[in-house]
């Protein structure tokens, strides 16, 4: 029968007692290493009880908590700053960056809503003209393209046809009064729809609500001139009675998916797994982070001291048998490892970048309520 393996009471870390290797070459580390083996045997119950672990056991849980602790700390890094960091170089390493907002990413995303509202974007728009014939009322887009020498697929964005402005049929009432000395229509280069006369300048909302009033008149009372787009055939309104160009502006498919694409670029961070942090330093843990890893450390110890003393629930002695509380350590050991995490993730989140912000807003509510409390003082002359 082999020999029951149990803690000696002492340990001698070297390089390679960990199964990932991570920090072994941290003299930080290294030095801790046989501390929170000794630490977690105490709290285990050593020297008045046995403990069933190896320095390697105890090696290995510090690891993973350390890791763990890395792991935690990084990813909330990620979730406060992906929007900013879509698109980094991956050969970097972020672990002791100061990463700042940017707005890059935010107007990459914003140029999608520019092209639709036609404010900019990152699609190019071209402009083209169909040439209109006399009591011709419908145009064959296809066609057109074919004639134009445009490849693949278009998107109409807009069509200029429309009615010439309200102003050219503008009249004012008061012209001719001979209180007025400036003509309005010339400013404005609409001199020859006007009468060439002196008028007197009313306020200019009189001017908006009248060619208001025509276009409502002419969409109301007469054929307003619109289009309509129906499986690429283009039909105005009126029927053109003279000849001219109607101008149109388009965008082309293939740039709107190009636009759209993904981009090949393997070198730069695409989703959460590529943002390049690595494994954190154990050097560069301050003394509150090494505290929650020491209890973490404690957590796995003892769910493995768990498992090792499940294997029997009792064991016989002379004259009677022990029971073993493998029960009781799992229970703890998941309460406290579960205890742990949500701590780490409650700090994280009340030092995200919205939650300092909102802190520092009631500070500054709470210090001008203050202010206002103090009665102001009355000088006597």
């Amino acid at each position: 029968m082999a020999e029951k393996i149990i803690w000696s009471g002492s340990s001698t870390f070297t390089t390679g007692s960990t199964p990932f290797k991570f920090y072994d070459d941290d003299p930080i580390f290294q030095a801790e290493a046989d501390k929170v083996a000794d630490f977690c045997a105490r709290r285990l119950g050593w020297p008045l009880l046995e403990v069933e672990l190896t320095p390697q056991s105890f090696y290995t849980c510090f690891e993973e908590a350390v890791t763990t602790y890395g792991n935690e700390v990084f990813q909330y890094k990620i979730r406060e700053n992906y929007l900013s960091l879509e698109g980094f170089p991956t050969g970097s390493n972020l672990n002791s960056t100061l990463v700042q907002p940017s707005m890059y990413r935010i107007i990459q995303i914003s140029k999608n809503y520019g092209t639709e509202a036609g404010v900019g974007g990152d699609v190019s728009k071209y402009s083209g003209s169909i040439d209109l014939i006399e009591d011709v009322q419908t145009y064959d887009l296809n066609a057109w393209a074919t004639e134009q020498g445009i490849t693949g697929s278009i998107e109409i964005r807009r069509v200029f046809y429309e009615a010439p402005p309200a102003i050219v049929r503008y009249f004012d009432p008061y012209a001719g009064t001979g209180t007025g000395v400036q003509s309005l229509m010339d400013a404005f280069n609409f001199g020859t729809y006007s009468p060439g006369i002196n008028f007197l300048l009313m306020p200019a909302s009189f001017d908006i609500l009248k060619t208001q009033a025509i276009e409502f008149n002419d969409q109301i009372r007469r054929s307003a001139y619109s289009f309509e787009i129906v499986n690429n055939m283009l039909k105005v309104f009126p029927i053109p009675k003279t000849g001219g160009k109607l101008w149109i502006e388009y965008f082309k498919v293939s740039d709107r998916e190009g636009a759209a694409g993904v981009s090949t670029n393997d070198g730069v961070v695409s989703n959460v797994a590529e943002v390049p942090y690595s494994n954190p330093s154990y050097r560069d843990i301050n003394s509150v982070g090494r505290q929650w890893i020491y209890r973490y450390t404690l957590a796995l110890a003892k769910e493995i001291l768990g498992y090792i003393r499940g294997k029997y629930s009792t064991v016989p002695i002379p004259g009677s048998e022990v029971t073993l509380n493998q029960s009781d350590l799992l229970a703890d050991a998941r309460t406290e490892k579960e205890a742990l995490l949500t701590n780490l993730r409650e700090m994280l989140d009340q030092t995200s970048r919205s939650a300092q912000l909102e802190r520092k807003r009631n500070e500054n509510e709470y210090l001008r309520d203050t202010l206002q409390s103090i009665p102001m003082t009355i000088y006597v002359g």
